[in-house]
């Protein structure tokens, strides 16, 4: 899976943020030819927000267009395992509806199976062993390798746990502690750009397909709009200029 899609170790390293190797592992998937869509609420309704305690994500199989979606009412260090777990169930085949999180140790077979390949993807067991230093508070350590690998806290600490460097009950503890820490940082409105927003809702690729074949005249407008969530000629051209469509 790492080779296919690219995601290369170095090259999420040289990322700035754990937001900005999101974007990339989002990107990376996008061209491969999964659909990924990304959001916190139900259809554009902010007072209808998604209950990351009730799904994370979910995984449609399919060979002309396989979909991933990610519940962006989650933090971006969850969907990053997210996006990996629900991946995995892609390569499998299987469609799934997830509670993807980096410490469970799912009872179903192929939710394990995800777990730990998702795991593999974002910090490779070898790596984090070689990388891991016992004599620093283990707090510190944590953010370190995080902004090592780019990746969340979250599957450091698991990682940790399967290197054998921390007990279960301290994975438990130490994982509590940091879910509710970025829970906590998490912002509490709404901001950024509409149009990139909106097209992660329905992934861009599905809205760049969208907007070319309503361009060429395959598609009407009427049903674009409602598609895309867009109710004005002007808002659909710079939704499309937004993801790289000349409208």
């Amino acid at each position: 899976m790492r080779c296919v899609l690219g995601f290369d170790l170095e090259a999420r390293r040289a990322c700035p943020t754990w937001a900005d190797a999101l974007r990339l592992f989002i990107g990376q998937a996008d061209g491969l030819g999964v659909l990924v869509m990304c959001s916190g609420v139900v259809r554009n309704n902010t007072h209808r927000p998604l209950d990351p305690e009730e799904f994370r994500g979910f995984a449609l199989a399919d060979p002309l267009a396989p979909l991933v979606f990610v519940n962006g009412k989650d933090t971006k260090a969850a969907q990053m395992f997210t996006l990996a777990h629900e991946l995995a169930h892609i390569w499998l085949g299987q469609s799934a509806l997830s509670d993807a999180e980096a410490l469970a140790i799912p009872d179903r077979t192929v939710e394990a199976w995800c777990n730990r390949v998702a795991a593999e993807l974002l910090a490779p067991l070898h790596v984090v062993r070689a990388e891991f230093c016992g004599d620093t508070d283990l707090d510190m350590e944590v953010q370190r390798l995080a902004r090592r690998f780019k990746v969340s806290t979250l599957v450091i600490l698991r990682r940790i746990y399967d290197a054998g460097k921390i007990t279960r009950g301290g994975l438990q503890e130490a994982y509590a502690a940091e879910t509710a820490r970025l829970r906590a940082a998490m912002p509490k409105g709404g901001g950024g750009d509409f149009y990139l927003t909106q097209a992660a809702r329905v992934s861009k690729r599905f809205a760049r397909a969208l907007v070319v074949s309503t361009l060429e005249g395959h598609t009407l407008y009427r049903d674009a709009f409602q598609m895309l969530g867009v109710s004005k000629v002007e808002t659909f051209n710079e939704m499309g200029r937004s993801v790289g469509v000349c409208a």
